[in-house]
């Protein structure tokens, strides 16, 4: 099953390993300090704020959609392939 993470892109399901709420991960360290040495894997998919990180086993989409959305979507997806 596929998860549509906005701007016409889909991922396996599978593949995803974490999703998380852009605000809340701007307060962590930990998060900021992953990202920056993951740079060259980052994807944009929003034209404006990303609401969502979304890091699957190759990249880390940056997603115009709500974390709980994409919670939703993969759950749904999760659900379907079990």
């Amino acid at each position: 099953m596929y998860i549509h993470l906005g701007d016409n892109f889909v991922v396996p399901s599978k593949e995803v390993v974490m999703i998380l709420d852009r605000q809340s991960s701007k307060a962590s360290t930990i998060v900021a300090e992953f990202l920056e040495k993951q740079k060259d894997k980052m994807v944009q998919l929003a034209n404006g704020e990303a609401k969502s990180i979304i890091i699957t086993l190759d990249n880390i989409y940056f997603s115009p959609l709500s974390s709980s959305t994409l919670k939703k979507r993969a759950q749904i997806a999760f659900d379907i392939d079990h």
